[in-house]
């Protein structure tokens, strides 16, 4: 690795260089992280379609049958509503589903293909069936539906893969077809070489944006500390920090501050982090008010600090609605902290306040801690009270099954796992723990349990 990557990309920069906002494009979404809202069925009709499809939780089923159903009972779908399916299947991660109302929405009702959905279309297929078969579809797209978009989808495939001589093909077509427009290719390469160790590459990547007068957006920072974290690089880090705050048209990215904080506390650089997590602190009164505190917590406790993990929690908890997700990350954090007692008690106090669906994922982040220490009545006692009158995920046994298994307790791992696979449908174990129990039941020599057993898994 180069770990004088940012002083290569600096020194390659011209002097007078300014970094400038620029819209983020709707292909982005295909990659990064910032999910485009689901659009709301607009229809009692289409949202009756939705619940029909939602009701359907194995990707084994195809969800086409309903969708031919549907029009067979005399309702009418139009394409919009058939796109919002498509994200909201995205959206629940259930790839195999959205690629089928893709693929229904033209071969059954003959709507417009438009280069949007076309793209869309690449990334499930890449999801679902692999990247050569997205490479198959895509070569095989009329010239019209090769645009920036599909260029950009079939980019971001490779770039998933990790696949660089691909990647680079791809971009230098895009390049040589007047496609590369705006930041979102240069951001995924960005990464791919972040991931792969190719920092070099990235400097001229940079100077080519400059040359062709493309802008970098917030993502093009966060890549580019991305890429000083991995190559070790914390000047590089700094460098990019000082850039946004002395250039006021990029605005302040708290991510920045919370990658940043990130690479000090990897280093040991406790003071340092902690400046970076008072500067976190100050975006707690905008609208990313959730997502910058659950980002506090678990920092928090990464500086070992628990007196300040609890100002943050007191300051900011949920208090009108409760966030499941921010229990979790202070039960998470507190248990790194060994404050198994202040955990139960920020269980108690989410328990006492859940009045309608029961996140058993909270139970599941105090569960870990309990096993971890060999605390299983706890755990169990913990489980007992929670299921009266609820059905518990399958990761709750799940858990319990792992940590039994850690404690070389065996029999109770079978047990836990045949629970797990009793709950889950669309939920796969964990193959340690499959070939660890039926190791087990091979050694018992136990030929109809092991039977049963496997008949579970299979299904």
């Amino acid at each position: 690795m180069n770990l004088h990557f940012s002083r290569k990309l600096f020194s390659l920069l011209p002097q007078n260089y300014q970094f400038s906002i620029s819209s983020t494009r709707v292909l982005a979404s295909l990659f990064f992280s910032t999910k485009t809202p689901t659009k709301p069925l607009s229809s009692s009709h289409s949202t009756t379609l939705c619940r029909r499809i939602e009701a359907i939780r194995d990707p084994r089923v195809s969800i086409v049958p309903v969708l031919d159903q549907w029009v067979k009972e005399g309702n009418t779908v139009d394409k919009h509503h058939l796109v919002s399916l498509v994200r909201l299947m995205k959206d629940y991660k259930r790839f195999k589903h959205a690629l089928e109302v893709s693929e229904w929405m033209t071969a059954r009702r003959f709507f417009t293909f438009t280069t949007e959905d076309a793209a869309v279309r690449l990334g499930l297929i890449h999801r679902v069936r692999g990247l050569e078969e997205a490479e198959n579809y895509f070569n095989k797209l009329s010239v019209k539906l090769k645009t920036k978009y599909t260029y950009g989808a079939i980019l971001n495939g490779c770039v998933r893969e990790k696949s660089v001589q691909k990647a680079e093909a791809v971009m230098q077509e895009m390049r040589e077809g007047g496609m590369t427009t705006s930041s979102f290719p240069y951001n995924i390469l960005i990464i791919l070489y972040s991931q792969t160790g190719d920092f070099d590459k990235i400097p001229p990547l940079m100077k080519e944006m400059e040359r062709n007068g493309i802008a970098e957006d917030k993502y093009t920072l966060r890549n580019l500390i991305a890429a000083s974290v991995a190559a070790s690089d914390i000047s590089g880090v700094e460098r990019i920090l000082k850039l946004m705050e002395e250039n006021p048209e990029l605005g302040l990215d708290w991510k920045l501050y919370a990658m940043a904080a990130d690479a000090y506390l990897k280093i040991g650089s406790i003071e340092t982090a902690l400046t970076m997590l008072e500067k976190l602190e100050k975006w707690m009164a905008f609208r990313k008010k959730k997502a910058v505190f659950n980002f506090l917590l678990s920092l928090y406790a990464k500086t070992g600090n628990k007196d300040e993990l609890y100002r943050i929690w007191n300051l900011y908890k949920p208090s009108s609605e409760s966030m499941d997700t921010s229990y979790c990350c202070m039960i998470d954090s507190l248990t790194k902290l060994d404050d198994i007692e202040g955990a139960e008690k920020i269980f108690e106090e989410w328990e006492s306040q859940c009045t309608t669906t029961y996140d058993f994922r909270v139970l599941n982040g105090l569960l870990v801690a309990y096993c971890n220490r060999g605390l299983f009545e706890k755990a169990e006692a913990a489980i007992e009270k929670a299921v009266q009158g609820r059905t518990p995920y399958a990761s709750t046994w799940h858990v319990m099954a792992k940590g039994y298994m850690e404690h070389d307790q065996i029999p109770k791992t079978v047990e836990m796992l045949k629970r797990a696979v009793n709950v889950g449908r669309d939920w796969k174990p964990d193959p340690i723990l499959v070939n660890t129990c039926l190791e087990y039941l091979e050694g018992q020599g136990d030929a109809e349990e092991m039977k049963e057993f496997t008949r579970l898994v299979k299904n």
